[in-house]
């Protein structure tokens, strides 16, 4: 038997040997102690009618209004997280009303009040160690997409939308109101949401799929909810209440006006290479932005934006990009693309919207006739950036002009089934374009089990210039059949994916497969890697023991292989898991170990391990933290040896104060040649952000950032006054530094600090609704 055959084997039969073992000893811890009975009976699939309020009602946490008086009325939580529908150990009620504008809804949550924890920070910041609640929404009741709104004992708002296809995005943001207060008997919250800020259906009664949740975190995160979970169901808000008797709202003119002015002033080395070069600092200069949006009806709106200012005050977390071969991913935070963002979501990356990188103009068209969704968005790009994919590597381009065109429309069918196709055209206006046409969907066979598919076709116009791609015009890809270089070739590409998903109260379990073509191309997305093929099976198993110290545990592994498109086994892999949440501290604890051979640049890379460790827990309601360890083989890509090499990330979030937050990261990388002993590459980036509450509309906020491997400093000052997410008013600035290191010990100005570039920024926008 070959050496390859029996490093395929082992890991095989050990995660199956370990597999079974963790299965039986789960088994054991669960049959050991018995299952107490209780009388609490928890409510599935609830329902609740609703009457309108003839009176008006102030959002003051007060529950005092009239109109509180006709609401309806959820209660009989049970308790979903740890407990499998059982009697929560506090009482929860929610309240549900509307009037010709509003949604109102308002929770009494009953509990000790000197045990409740919240916090006064910003809008979607912080609110992970507090008592909070949340609406779960899903208007048209398809299970396809739902607003998630949350709001702390203080009022502090929080929301999301999720997405069948796409989970939450906590990005997403509503315009809505909120104010709450701690009680003699615990807390309660008012939630009123503008009928304008909502999509529903446009008819004479609405019929959504609603569920209230209450998040209380002691020595575990408890999460109770008005509707009943069957754990053997995979579909989440199909097991929601159903709310009924909202009659006759219409979403309003639903006309808003988005102006915004921007005033900055610049400055820079006049060398960036030199650091005794002169600093030069730019005329103050400014621009004025222009955003409108239109709903048509109820589930139809037009958007568009002239002169956007898409800059960001939060900046980007730096991420170790050593040891990769491929272009890095950052997280959209853009406003403009957050409507219709949902449906953009696939299993490819078809579209990334931060490769529409400063557009001059842009528009979208989106919305929902009964079960069709569907989007379209056009946006003329000033700097369009070129992602190229290849076997081992990605490249990026900067280019001149463009114009993308994006189309997408979605049917959802039965429940939580759903087909849909996408198109994406990118044109350069110096020549060179790159398309896309996608077919996906999501066929549920029963409560466990789904079928998921997609198949992408590509087509790509290489720009004519191979100045641009400079560095590239001597190779070439899919085995001489094209160049890398701008030459102006042609090709078609195509990238396909099936998956079979089960998900129970027992058991998950994944059958993938992944292809990508040597020239498939996604110019409008983000795939970094082409000419790979993937199959992977993942299987896992959880057990709920009735035990003081663990909430569940779960073992679970992977296997997995990758090939390119001539058949090449291009690394292959075992991974064995194990996750437990213990009764302590909100404790998560997760293990894993794994095994694989990898064969990159010609070179075989074989009995390759590696072993991790991860750990995170809430002490209190002021301090929660967590950190994780790596320690194994791992290439290093860019020396073509094996590494022994060690990771390590820490996190902490900090409350000395209801108003003060202090988040700091950490993370260290550090690679030795196995054989020599030979330090490869070490480096480490730090970022710590401190933010200080006044009131709920203003706030300080100061980053401080370090990259290790390039020695750059980046400290980002900002004060901000916030009526709503989209009607605010910032002003700030940014230092970038970097260390200059001669190691010349006779130099006294040795490992000096300085300022590289600076700029000063004001902000101003606001929301007008009509």
């Amino acid at each position: 038997m070959s050496k390859t055959r029996e490093v395929q084997n082992t890991p095989c039969c050990r995660i199956i040997g370990l597999l079974t073992l963790l299965a039986v000893v789960g088994g054991l811890i669960c049959s050991a102690t018995a299952v107490a009975q209780d009388t609490f009976t928890p409510v599935y699939h609830p329902t609740l009618e609703v009457a309108k309020t003839a009176t008006p009602i102030d959002i003051d946490g007060r529950l005092d209004d009239a109109g509180w008086q006709v609401a309806g009325r959820a209660s009989n939580f049970a308790e979903h997280t740890p407990g499998d529908q059982t009697q929560p150990p506090v009482e929860t009620v929610a309240l549900m009303t509307y009037d010709d504008d509003k949604l109102y809804v308002a929770f009494i949550c009953y509990d000790d009040p000197s045990l409740i924890r919240a916090s006064l920070c910003e809008r979607d910041h912080g609110l992970g160690t507090d008592d909070n609640v949340a609406l779960l929404l899903d208007t048209y009741g398809d299970a396809a997409w739902a607003y998630e709104i949350f709001v702390n004992a203080y009022g502090v708002q929080g929301d999301a939308l999720f997405s069948s296809n796409g989970g939450e995005d906590e990005k997403y943001d509503l315009i809505w109101e909120s104010a709450g207060q701690i009680t003699d008997s615990g807390y309660q919250v008012e939630i009123a949401i503008p009928f304008s800020s909502m999509r529903f259906p446009n008819r004479e009664e609405q019929v959504w799929k609603v569920d209230f949740w209450r998040n209380h975190p002691r020595a575990s995160r408890a999460q109770y909810s008005w509707a009943a979970y069957d754990r053997d169901e995979q579909c989440w808000p199909c097991q929601w209440g159903t709310v009924t008797g909202v009659r006759n709202v219409k979403s309003g003119k639903g006309i808003e006006i988005l102006p915004s002015i921007v005033g900055y002033q610049s400055g820079a080395l006049t060398d960036g290479e030199d650091p005794d070069s002169p600093f030069d600092n730019d005329d103050i200069d400014g621009k004025i932005s222009l955003g409108a949006k239109y709903s048509i009806s109820s589930d139809i709106t037009v958007e568009a934006t002239y002169n956007p200012d898409f800059s960001q005050v939060e900046s980007d977390d730096a991420q170790i990009d050593v040891n990769t071969t491929f272009a890095l991913w950052y997280s959209e935070r853009r406003p403009f693309f957050q409507e219709g963002s949902d449906l953009f979501e696939t299993h490819f990356n078809a579209v990334y919207t931060r490769s529409i990188n400063d557009p001059l103009f842009a528009a979208k068209f989106t919305g929902r006739k009964s079960r069709t969704s569907f989007a379209y968005l056009v946006a003329r790009d000033e700097h369009s950036p070129i992602t190229l994919p290849f076997e081992e590597r990605s490249r990026f381009i900067q280019a001149g002009k463009s114009t993308s065109n994006i189309l997408r429309v979605r049917q959802s069918f039965g429940e939580d089934s759903r087909v849909g196709i996408i198109m994406t055209d990118r044109r350069l206006d110096d020549g060179g374009s790159g398309s896309l046409l996608g077919a996906d969907g999501t066929i549920r066979l029963s409560t466990s089990n789904s079928i998921e598919w997609q198949f992408n076709g590509t087509y790509t116009e290489e720009p004519d210039d191979p100045a641009l791609s400079r560095g590239l015009n001597d190779t070439d890809f899919e085995r001489g059949a094209h160049t890398a270089g701008f030459d102006g070739e042609t090709f078609w590409g195509y990238g396909v994916y099936g998956g079979l998903k089960h998900e129970s109260r027992r058991w998950d379990i994944e059958l993938d497969y992944l292809g990508r073509s040597p020239t498939f191309r996604v110019d409008n997305g983000y795939e970094p890697q082409n000419d790979w093929q993937m199959a992977e099976l993942d299987v896992g198993h959880i057990f709920y023991p009735d035990s003081r110290l663990f909430e569940y545990i779960n073992p679970y592994g992977n296997i997995g292989r990758v090939w390119n498109y001539d058949g090449v086994q291009k690394d292959e892999w075992v991974i064995v898991n194990l996750s437990t949440q213990l009764k302590i501290a909100q404790t998560n604890l997760h293990a894993q170990y794994l095994r694989s051979n990898e064969l990159f640049r010609e070179i075989q890379f074989d009995d390759i391990w590696g072993a991790h460790f991860c750990a995170s827990g809430t002490v209190s309601e002021f301090l929660r933290g967590g950190f994780g360890i790596n320690y194994g083989h791992r290439v290093a890509r860019d020396d073509l040896v094996m590494g022994m090499q060690t990771s390590g990330s820490a996190w902490f979030e900090l409350k000395p104060t209801d108003r003060i937050l202090i988040q700091p990261e950490f993370e260290y990388i550090k690679s030795d040649h196995i054989d020599t002993g030979e330090e490869l590459f070490a480096g480490y980036t730090a970022r710590t952000r401190i933010g200080y509450q006044l009131i709920r509309e203003l706030s300080l906020r100061l980053v401080v950032q370090y990259d290790d491997f390039d020695g750059t400093w980046e400290v980002d000052p900002l004060l901000t006054y916030r009526l709503n997410p989209f009607s605010i008013f910032y002003i700030g600035s940014t230092y970038d530094y970097y260390d200059i290191a001669d190691n010349d010990p006779t130099d006294h100005d040795n490992g000096r600090r300085r300022l590289a570039s600076r700029q000063f920024f004001m902000k101003l926008q606001y929301l007008f609704q009509i």
